[in-house]
């Protein structure tokens, strides 16, 4: 072999070993929405057309589509009210609330003249989902294109959108068109809204909003008309609105899932620049009580996309806006609604969970009813990490997701992350899950690969799967090619099942002029181990045990500290011995996991300590 081609195969497979080769390549399917809307603010109704190129980048033929109708969950006896009616822990958000409501405070969604290149198409509504069954089929990379009219009435302001919020916010947009639902390798995604969250389609937004003037909106996109709106929006031609009581707002988004918005007679609208990053936008009610805090967000907000920007990838919209209203805080492409009545720490860090968002619902954008954790639990990894930078303290900022964990295993509720977000028997269990475990789940992989190379793992993730929608595979297989280590035991277990992690040390001895250790594991869960003996003089050792699972072992220089790697613990045996060669009466301590990264349900057999003249330890 030349030199030129053996470099060549060298370059290869250090490309495979480092992630370089894509990850995440599969079909996507595609959509290009124009919609033309009008909400009239006296009855809370709305109409609108649509104008959808679908386009099918899938190997099969179909037959059929369906739509999500979200805005009918605001109806008595919808599968929304009674799940929320019959669960041990309903959300107080929404309790009983949608039973009660009457027939003009209702959320209601109508498709009508649905029709496929000029063909009128058979409907089915059922419920919370439309079936479509088609004019003609739709074969394998072809397109076709949906034209129909949809009426709407926006429900009283229950969960996520609506009108009137607990804030006074007039209309929270959000889950208010008929939206396509996702098809993949695994079929149709058309889950009925029971109160998880979204997946959606790849596409490009046209939208045209008309309403009273006297509104401000903010939407997911870029405005295309600031000369004829002003509002706040900066115009490169002198404002000059349209005669008449109405303004028709345009907006255009490309590349992203869905698009929302949000409108209030009294919002504020202001702006900051993230150097080298995108616009930041702020609208919020015109009230003394939100103006101190309000004015210090966008300086915390263009810290925070710049520190995302630098340590997860780029954020690729030109634009993101932070709006008041909601029920709390949700995300959207391009745009949050979040409730504004906060003391500052409160709304950066709401601020901060939403927009880091972008990221993992925006960009990457997992199937969140499939894989909640995915979204919610990377989210709160990255979020931490952006307010450590903010408001730095000590110990570790990921503690919180590890006692949240550990907190719903002992309370007996825990069950399997891959179960789906909707089937979860409690809340408690979805949101623990869905936001401690997920954070939990991706730390504790410092654990096994090493610190630094998760950091860049994390970026290669982003960089190879953004717009691919990734699953659990996705993100194993960039750590593996990255770090060179087997990861398919960690995700396997801790996603599948509810087994629980427990090491422990077995005993301590001298022996030959050496200490003699042993440790166990007590519970079924599987993990590397980090051990560190401190000695009387000061003088701390560290040591790691690989899974023999793992095939291979963190690389110091994957951490900020010294350690020395151990033969591989065979994962079938319960007990773990070896040696070092110092003596047991200079030994202080010996601690388990003296980071604190590993989820160990029972720390109380993790560390011994020793006293002067003591002559080893064995666990009874």
């Amino acid at each position: 072999m030349s030199n030129v081609f053996r470099a060549a195969a060298v370059a290869a497979l250090l490309s495979v070993a480092h992630g370089v080769l894509a990850q995440c390549d599969r079909w996507q399917q595609r959509v290009k929405y124009t919609m033309d809307v009008e909400l009239n603010d006296r009855d809370h109704r709305f109409s609108g057309t649509t104008k959808l190129v679908y386009t099918n980048n899938s190997p099969d033929t179909l037959y059929e589509v369906f739509f999500h109708l979200y805005l009918n969950a605001f109806q008595p006896g919808s599968e929304m009210d009674v799940r929320s009616r019959t669960i041990a822990d309903p959300d107080d958000r929404v309790g009983s609330r949608i039973v009660e409501l009457a027939p003009h405070e209702v959320g209601m969604q109508e498709v009508k003249d649905f029709r496929q290149d000029g063909k009128e198409a058979k409907l089915e509504p059922l419920g919370t989902v439309l079936k479509v069954i088609l004019a003609k089929p739709l074969l394998p990379k072809k397109s076709t294109t949906f034209e129909f009219a949809f009426d709407g009435q926006v429900p009283v302001q229950i969960r996520r959108t609506g009108r009137h919020n607990a804030e006074e916010v007039a209309y929270s947009m959000s889950q208010w068109y008929p939206k396509l639902a996702e098809y993949d390798v695994r079929g149709w995604h058309a889950y009925p809204y029971v109160g998880r969250e979204f997946h959606g389609v790849w596409g490009d937004f046209d939208v045209t909003l008309t309403m009273d003037s006297a509104y401000t909106i903010a939407a997911t996109g870029v405005l295309q008309n600031p000369h004829e709106i002003g509002k706040g929006y900066p115009s490169k031609k002198p404002v000059k609105r349209a005669a008449g009581g109405k303004l028709r707002w345009h907006f255009v988004a490309n590349n992203v899932h869905d698009f929302a918005w949000a409108a209030d007679r009294e919002f504020v609208h202001t702006m900051d620049q993230v150097p080298g990053g995108p616009e930041l936008h702020f609208f919020r009610k015109d009230k003394p009580e939100y103006e101190a805090t309000w004015s210090e967000l966008p300086g915390y907000m263009v810290r925070a996309f710049q520190h995302m920007n630098k340590h997860f990838g780029r954020y690729p919209w030109p634009q993101y806006s932070f709006v008041q209203g909601g029920d709390g805080g949700m995300e959207y492409p391009m745009l949050t609604l979040i409730t504004g009545k906060r003391r500052l720490g409160s709304l950066v860090g709401v601020s901060v969970h939403e927009f880091v968002h972008s990221w993992y619902y925006g960009v990457l954008a997992s199937n969140e009813g499939r894989f909640p954790w995915m979204d919610e639990g990377f989210t709160e990894y990255a979020g931490s990490e952006v307010m450590q930078e903010l408001f730095p303290q000590p110990g570790d900022p990921h503690a919180s997701a590890f006692a949240g964990y550990s907190a719903l295993v002992k309370s007996g509720r825990h069950e399997p992350p891959s179960i789906h977000a909707d089937h979860f028997i409690t809340n408690r269990a979805y949101s623990t899950t869905a936001y401690s475990f997920g954070e939990m789940f991706v730390h504790q992989l410092s654990a096994v690969v090493g610190e630094k190379e998760l950091k860049a793992g994390l970026l290669r993730y982003f960089d190879a799967c953004k717009f691919k929608h990734p699953e659990p595979i996705d993100f194993e297989r960039v750590l593996e090619k990255r770090s060179g280590i087997e990861l398919d035991w960690y995700f396997d277990e801790w996603v599948n099942t509810t087994r629980t992690l427990d090491y422990g040390i077995r005993g301590v001895m001298g022996m030959n002029g050496g200490t003699a250790i042993e440790l166990e594991r007590i519970e079924e869960q599987l993990m590397p181990i980090d051990l560190r003996v401190v000695l009387r003089d000061g003088t701390v050792h560290d040591l790691h045990i690989p899974l023999s699972l793992t095939r291979g072992a963190k690389g110091a220089a994957s951490e900020a500290f010294p350690f020395t790697t151990l033969e591989p613990w065979q994962w079938t045996d319960p007990v773990y011995g070896f040696s070092i060669p110092v003596e047991f009466a200079a030994i202080a301590s010996v601690e388990i996991d003296p980071l604190q990264r590993l989820a160990d349900m029972d720390r109380s057999n993790n560390k011994v300590v020793f006293a002067t003249g003591s002559t080893g330890f064995a666990r009874p």
